[in-house]
Parts: C-alpha cells; sequence; structure tokens
C-alpha cells in the first residue's frame, strides 16, 4: 500500500497550498522540500522583493518629506539594515508555513525528491542553498545520502521555476546576476544594467535607481512591461526617462566583456552603444525547475519549453500525476499556482473541480505601481471584439492629491455594444491593490453602467473605477467632457 494518499513536490505558493487543502479533505499528505517553505514566493522573488521596494519607497517618501510640510534632515539609508529587514520577514512567513502544514497534519519532508517511478520519489539530502544564477535550484548534490523513498496513491509536481540564463558571450562573468543573485549584493552598485524589462528587470530598475544606482534597462520590445497595455508601457517608460533611468528599447545585448574598472556591456539595435557597469541584472524571465527529477523515469513528458502539459483538473498525461505552477507554464504567478494547487487537490479528493485562467490579475511592483486583468487593447481588438476605452488621470482624483502621488491613469477596456468590461489596466498609486475591483468586474460580467453606478466611498484612490467608469458612458464628472465632433 502506498504510504500517503498525496504526496507533493515543492512547498512554494502552488505545493504548500495543494498540501492544506488535501489535508482538509481528509488525504495523508506529505511534501518533499529541499529550501524553507514557501518556493521562489517567499523565499526568492514576491516577498523579498517587495520587502526591499518598500524601504526603497520609504526613503524616497522620506527624501521629499518637505513636500509635505514635514523636514527630515539628513535621510539615509542602510542597505545592511534593508537587507536585514527583508530576512526577517521572509523568515516569519517561512515559519508560518511552516506551522500551518504542520497544524493540518501534513508530513514534511527535507531533500530533494527524484522519480522512480510514477507514483514513487526517492528522496535524498539537499545539502546547503547558496545564491543560484540559473542551475537546478532543487537538485540534490551529486554525492548526496538517499534518506528515503516514498510512495503516494497520487503526486503533485509543483518545483516552480528558475531565472532564464541569457545566451551571449560573456554571461557567465562575475558580476552578471540573475534575480536570484540580486539577494546576494551586499552593496548598492554605482551602476547597474538590466537585462529585459518586463516585470522583473522593471522592479530591480526601480529599486536600485530609489538608492542612488545610474541603472540602464535593455529591453527588446519597444517599449517597457511589454506583456502590459501599449499605453500602460509607454507611461513607463516616461516615468522611468522623468527619474532618470536610461532606457533603451527595441535593442538587445549582443555581448559582456571585462573591462578595466568594470564590465562592457555591448548594446546593439537602433540604439547601440557600450555600457560601463558595476553589475549587470538579467531579468528575461523563467524556465520550470525541472532538472534532475527523473521526469523521463515517471513518463512524464514536457513540451517544447520544458514545460508540463496540464487538463483543466491540473492532470498530465501520467495517472495519479498533476502538476501545478510554474512547471505548468500557464501562467507564471504565485497566485495562480496557488489556485491551481487548490484545484489539483480538490481534483485528487474526487471533487469536479476545474480553473478558470480567463481572469487573472497581475502586478508589478515598480513606482509607479501597475497592475491589470483582463484584455488589453490590442489583444480585444484582436479578438473580434467591437470597443470603447476610457481612462481617467490620478491627477483629478482629490485622494492622489492628498496622497501626494497622482502620476498615472487608470484604463478601462469595454464591449462597444453592452458595455461589458473586457480589462482593467492601471499605472499608479496602490495599483495593484485597486486592480481587484477590475477582476470582480470581470468575473460578474459587469458593465459601465454597473460600475458608476456603485457608491464607491470618497475621497479614497478607489473611487477612480467609478469615475474611469462614468468617462467610459461619456457622462464624466471630474474631468472635462470628450470634445464632439
Amino acid at each position: 500500500m502506498p504510504e500517503f494518499d498525496l504526496l507533493v513536490i515543492g512547498g512554494g505558493p502552488g505545493g504548500y497550498v495543494a498540501a492544506i487543502r488535501g489535508a482538509q479533505r481528509g488525504l495523508k499528505v506529505a511534501v518533499v522540500e529541499k529550501e524553507r517553505p514557501g518556493g521562489v514566493c517567499l523565499n526568492w522573488g514576491c516577498i523579498p522583493t517587495k520587502a526591499m521596494l518598500r524601504s526603497a519607497e520609504v526613503f524616497e517618501t522620506l527624501s521629499h518629506a518637505a513636500d509635505f510640510g514635514v523636514y527630515a534632515d539628513n535621510v539615509r539609508f542602510d542597505f545592511g539594515a534593508v537587507r536585514q529587514r527583508k530576512d526577517g520577514i521572509v523568515k516569519e512567513l517561512t515559519d508560518g508555513v511552516a506551522g500551518l502544514l504542520k497544524a493540518n497534519g501534513v508530513t514534511v519532508i527535507e531533500g530533494h525528491a527524484t522519480f522512480t517511478g510514477p507514483t514513487t520519489v526517492e528522496v535524498r539530502e539537499a545539502g546547503p542553498s547558496p545564491i543560484f544564477d540559473g542551475g537546478p535550484r532543487y537538485a540534490a548534490a551529486p554525492t548526496a545520502t538517499a534518506i528515503r523513498t516514498v510512495s503516494a496513491t497520487d503526486v503533485i509536481v509543483a518545483t516552480g521555476s528558475v531565472p532564464a540564463l541569457l545566451p551571449v558571450p560573456g554571461a557567465d562573468l562575475p558580476g552578471v546576476i540573475t534575480s536570484d543573485g540580486a539577494f546576494g549584493l551586499t552593496e548598492v552598485p554605482k551602476r547597474l544594467v538590466v537585462i529585459g524589462g518586463s516585470a522583473v528587470g522593471a522592479e530591480w530598475a526601480s529599486l536600485f535607481h530609489t538608492f542612488g544606482t545610474d541603472v540602464t534597462v535593455v529591453e527588446m520590445q519597444d517599449r517597457l512591461v511589454p506583456l502590459e497595455d501599449k499605453e500602460i508601457g509607454t507611461a513607463l517608460g516616461r516615468s522611468f526617462g522623468k527619474r532618470g533611468i536610461t532606457v533603451l528599447t527595441g535593442s538587445t545585448v549582443t555581448g559582456i566583456a571585462p573591462g578595466d574598472d568594470a564590465l562592457r556591456v555591448t548594446v546593439g539595435g537602433p540604439q547601440a552603444r557600450e555600457l560601463d557597469a558595476d553589475v549587470v541584472l538579467v531579468g528575461v524571465g523563467r524556465r520550470p525547475n525541472t532538472a534532475a527529477l527523473g521526469l523521463d523515469v515517471a513518463g512524464i513528458a514536457t513540451d517544447a519549453r520544458g514545460f508540463i502539459p496540464v487538463d483543466g483538473q491540473l492532470r498530465t498525461a501520467v495517472e495519479h500525476v498533476y502538476a501545478i505552477g510554474d512547471v505548468t507554464g500557464k501562467a507564471l504567478l504565485a497566485h495562480v499556482a496557488s489556485h491551481q494547487g487548490l484545484t489539483a487537490a480538490d481534483a485528487v479528493a474526487g471533487l469536479d473541480a476545474h480553473i478558470d485562467y480567463t481572469v487573472i490579475p497581475a502586478a508589478t511592483f515598480t513606482h509607479p505601481e501597475i497592475a491589470s486583468v483582463g484584455l488589453s487593447e490590442d489583444a480585444a481588438r484582436g479578438a473580434g471584439h467591437e470597443i470603447v476605452t476610457a481612462k481617467f488621470p490620478f491627477a483629478a482624483l482629490g485622494r492622489a492629491k492628498t496622497f501626494g502621488e497622482t502620476e498615472g491613469f487608470v484604463k478601462i477596456v469595454a464591449g462597444a455594444k453592452h458595455q461589458e468590461v473586457l480589462g482593467v489596466h492601471i499605472i499608479g498609486p496602490s495599483a495593484s491593490d485597486l486592480i481587484t475591483e477590475g477582476a470582480l468586474a470581470i468575473s460578474l460580467e459587469a458593465t459601465l453602467e454597473e460600475l458608476a453606478d456603485t457608491i464607491h466611498a470618497h475621497p479614497t484612490l478607489g473611487e477612480i473605477g467609478m469615475e474611469t467608469a462614468l468617462a467610459g458612458l461619456g457622462l464624466p464628472v471630474h474631468i472635462a467632457p470628450p470634445r464632439k465632433r
């Protein structure tokens, strides 16, 4: 008989959530995890970066305190203390996850799991967890000692992803790091080149610029955060430029070489040039973390990109084997992994659970923040929708004025005939919190009129959703009406 009903490989935001839900459904559950529980999100991604970004935000606010009638002299930061605060928050949250697993009766097995069959794994000692720059984070050392063999009726693969590497000469030089390696920096670099202007690269660029680094971002596409609505990416690039961050779009890094006292970065494209940098941060995406798992032994196939194909209940092509989170390639977001974990665990428990990917909010914690959900303007048109769009600037919002953050806007994409909300796109203060109303509106098939008729508290940042809907109806109150043609 199998030792467990459910075995989860990986304890990240998908894995630990799946384990807890499985235990709540009455299953005997085990999790194999090499590092502290919480996965990339709690240890190397969402939480530590946001902790450091918050420190940067406080520093910037204090640096402009006089604008609020408050005088703070000799404002400075201690990067060591910033990192120490980050580490404390990470420990508190990972300890909390460990406590939740224990409270729900989940068995946690420390080590690296390798398949020895479809539903059996060998767990080996994992060894220390250094700063990683692209290696298989969950792979055991070559000489690792086998700890135990574990069998289960059903298995969920939840091993996440690792930063993608850059296939250019010099990418392996000292001083060239990924987002993981950025956490190993003990001091703020004077000059930083960020390769990739998507969410990861843009966040690190924003953070280090605030701490005084001379930052250049090199992005292959024609704008920053290219997965966002075009107007959002254009607005972020304009904002970065005003702050003093150099943005080279439509450009690629063709090589990195050691210089006299720095790294020499060669940029090709319409803005070709050579840049000197103390640190080069590669933020060009992530790849599935499936190395050394023994997927072939279990018969688990991957697609051309290395991701594991799954159905609507997260089942792989192998009976009794599921996959969730970044390894599926559906949407590399922690909150998607968590929902997949809930769905997969319920499916294992025999429930008719499915996941809906049509409404997935995303947030980028730059300054200003970005958040979006649903279809962009181009995507809506490409899908055949007749649309109307509406925008409302934070500069016209009373609470934004008092808050001292007036940069940015909200944009709603809606159907032309029924005025149903198809997409919401935000750049500005608290965008990551404001996007929830947009997600709910799309989920409930709300219209512009329904948003406009919903009484919003005043003065708040949240009322910008109502104001944007009113603009979409051609009835704006706090901005000038559209010109009549």
